[in-house]
């Protein structure tokens, strides 16, 4: 079975995907096409699933980039196709032509970007921490570091947990209001009764507000669909064991 991913026509021309957990040989929580290279899952498992990907946006493999993600505001550039995948980040930004940068997610936003005049690519993996930290604001700086004009930038965030499913305690809301009283516009009251963070508006919001042309959302909601795409917070209430990493990425 080929991976087909999620595709928006806003990073046209650029070969691009948001891979779901579909089309790949991973068995139990894992299954199936998790990319997770720091799992619990079979490592030659994640390395066929990492090659199909590759071979899905026709790239090589080993010019499939990911990061080694820490939930940070941290950026890398990457100069050559020899970049390997420890770097510690969760940005990347690349013009090399033929390779392909990407991030992993199980309900936190995956974000690619492109200016196609500049021909400038990135990812980013935009969680809680990340986005209030600045992830998004600091990919684009290094876009236009590398040559991106701004105002030229388009962003999609692919799958991610909507609203309806992110159910957060008080002092959650807490730490966004005290970083900024505007962000009570993210939280709304449940039917249950409980309270909720919508962390696919605040990371259109992150966009937005940093000048670039365009920015949205795919619409879909990890935890919501289960044949489609992994979820930490949903194998939490599942009391599951594991869970997979899907992966979006873009080729330059």
């Amino acid at each position: 079975m080929t991976p087909e991913p999620i595709t928006a026509a806003t990073l046209q021309p650029f070969r691009h995907g948001f891979f779901g957990r579909q089309g790949g040989c991973s068995e139990g929580d894992y299954r199936s096409l998790n990319c997770g290279l720091f799992s619990q899952d079979d490592a030659d498992r994640v390395d066929t699933n990492r090659r199909r990907v590759a071979n899905r946006l026709a790239v090589a493999s080993q010019n499939l980039i990911t990061c080694r993600q820490t939930h940070s505001a941290h950026v890398a550039i990457i100069r050559d196709q020899h970049s390997g995948t420890g770097v510690a980040a969760d940005g990347l930004v690349t013009t090399v032509p033929g390779t392909a940068i990407g991030v992993l997610s199980a309900d936190c936003q995956p974000v690619l970007l492109i200016e196609p005049n500049a021909h400038v690519v990135a990812a980013a993996h935009a969680g809680w921490r990340g986005a209030l930290a600045g992830i998004l604001e600091n990919t684009i700086s290094a876009m236009v570091t590398v040559g991106a004009e701004r105002h030229q930038i388009r962003a999609v965030i692919g799958p991610a947990i909507s609203q309806k499913k992110y159910q957060i305690g008080p002092e959650f809301e807490k730490l966004f209001m005290t970083h900024d009283s505007t962000n009570r516009h993210f939280f709304a009251d449940l039917e249950d009764g409980t309270r909720a963070f919508n962390l696919p508006a605040y990371g259109l919001m992150r966009l937005e507000r940093a000048g670039i042309e365009s920015a949205r959302w795919t619409g879909h909601c990890t935890y919501s669909d289960p044949t489609r795409h992994f979820s930490y917070r949903r194998s939490q209430h599942e009391r599951r064991q594991a869970t997979g990493l899907q992966l979006s990425a873009i080729v330059a």
